[in-house]
């Protein structure tokens, strides 16, 4: 094997190495920010591109996981903004009632995403969390699903700390109000 040839194929597999365990918990996220599996593969396999080119940037051994995370949200954000400026385009806040009632019949996934938020949790639960504003449902997603530290989503999402925690109290109080009702009928006693 010449040395191009090994080369590239000693960078796959340390590429292979530090990222593919990684690659579930992505997939996930970007099926928060986006709701729409083929859109979360899309986003997906963009940051997996990106990772891979400026893989030779990457520290080995440091938080893989929450380098991919930076770079889907970058990638998240940077088509939002793309597609925003381009006419034609409804308002998702105008349209995601509607929209969450179809979803729920045209999404058949076997994903980890889908064993969490409709086996393991409630439909009100994955409706309020699906409800929330993205900026505070990516805090809280991050958080309290994906356990990253305040310092990693800070990192991630390019905020100070002061602001990931704001929104994750924030987040965590819009679900309280959202589901209030669903714990009353569950039977939990709420304490003021």
């Amino acid at each position: 094997m010449n040395d191009i040839a090994h080369k590239y194929s000693d960078k796959q597999r340390r590429f292979n190495e530090e990222m593919n365990p990684h690659l579930d918990a992505l997939y996930n996220f970007a099926l928060q920010l986006t709701s729409d599996p083929n859109d979360a593969k899309d986003l997906v396999q963009d940051t997996i591109v990106k990772a891979y080119r400026f893989f030779d940037s990457y520290e080995m051994g440091t938080n893989a996981k929450s380098w991919l995370f930076r770079i889907l949200n970058n990638s998240y954000i940077n088509d939002y903004r793309r597609k925003s400026n381009l006419p034609g385009f409804v308002d998702y806040d105008e349209v995601s009632s509607f929209f969450e009632i179809i979803r729920d019949q045209r999404t058949d996934t076997t994903d980890l995403e889908d064993m969490i938020y409709r086996d393991l949790l409630n439909d009100d639960i994955s409706y309020a969390l699906a409800n929330l504003k993205e900026k505070y449902r990516s805090v809280v997603v991050l958080c309290d699903i994906e356990d990253f530290t305040y310092e990693e989503i800070s990192n991630m999402l390019d905020l100070p700390i002061g602001t990931v925690r704001s929104r994750l109290h924030r987040g965590r109080l819009l679900l309280k109000e959202q589901l209030l009702d669903y714990a009353r009928k569950k039977g939990y006693e709420l304490i003021a």
